[in-house]
């Protein structure tokens, strides 16, 4: 695989402002998926690009989740992924660096893994931020620049 992104532009992404569509939380329905759930909402940041977040949840193992901020690749189908919040079900192994762990950790997309032909996200480092799904989703939005759609406020003054 080519490198599509530079840590420049990935870092562009990652940072352009994402604003939650209105009631958002509503929209939340996970539906079954091959022993796990699973959700996806897709928002369009400031700049026009069309992010994904995905939320998996395994249907028996608490610790076992993923929590993904992805892009649309433009003129493409394929999503890019960003950044990715997993759950500590697994040992991860960074295979440039040689390390390995077994914890919290999140997935940062890097151009030097795509260069080598690896998954953009490979590479991952593990965490204290978070030692659950709620706090892994309430970490990306905010990692993520997401915010939440203005609020009407003329029915404060009535």
């Amino acid at each position: 695989m080519s490198i599509i992104y530079t840590d420049q532009e990935i870092g562009h992404l990652i940072r352009e402002r994402k604003i939650l569509p209105a009631e958002w939380p509503t929209q939340v329905r996970f539906r079954d998926k091959r022993g796990h759930k699973e959700f996806d909402l897709d928002v369009t940041g400031e700049s026009g690009n069309v992010f994904r977040v995905i939320l998996r949840r395994n249907s028996r193992n608490l610790f076992n989740f993923s929590v993904i901020l992805a892009v649309h690749i433009p003129r493409s189908t394929r999503l890019f992924r960003l950044r990715r919040y997993n759950g500590k079900s697994h040992r991860h192994t960074n295979p440039i660096e040689g390390v390995t762990f077994y914890d919290y950790h999140i997935h940062m997309a890097t151009e030097r893994y795509q260069g080598i032909g690896a998954d953009e996200d490979t590479y991952a480092e593990a965490t204290t931020k978070y030692s659950n799904y709620s706090e892994a989703f309430e970490l990306m939005l905010k990692e993520g620049n997401f915010v939440e759609p203005p609020t009407d406020q003329t029915g404060l003054f009535r």
